[in-house]
């Protein structure tokens, strides 16, 4: 499809020239040239933005290590343990 020789090229010009004149040509040139550009800005910018995205997905989560803590057995209201008394 891209594959557009010497004679379709102009060809082209040439419908184009018969289409909007002599005068509105480089002002057409311009309007293209310009959306053209734009159109490459946002493609970047949305590649850009992937690759950012991409790039906080991949880093690895830092975990830290938590020092075990140790419980003492927590009182009722009746000044006893939860825990049962062991008779011995």
């Amino acid at each position: 499809m891209g594959n557009f020789g010497f004679s379709e090229i102009l060809l082209i010009f040439l419908a184009f020239l018969i289409l909007f004149g002599a005068k509105k040509l480089p002002e057409f040139a311009k309007s293209l040239g310009k959306s053209l550009r734009e159109f490459k800005k946002a493609t970047s910018d949305i590649q850009e933005e992937i690759e950012s995205a991409s790039t906080v997905v991949q880093k690895p989560i830092e975990t830290k290590k938590v020092d075990s803590v140790k419980e003492t057995p927590k009182e009722t209201t009746s000044g006893k343990s939860d825990q049962p008394e062991i008779l011995g």
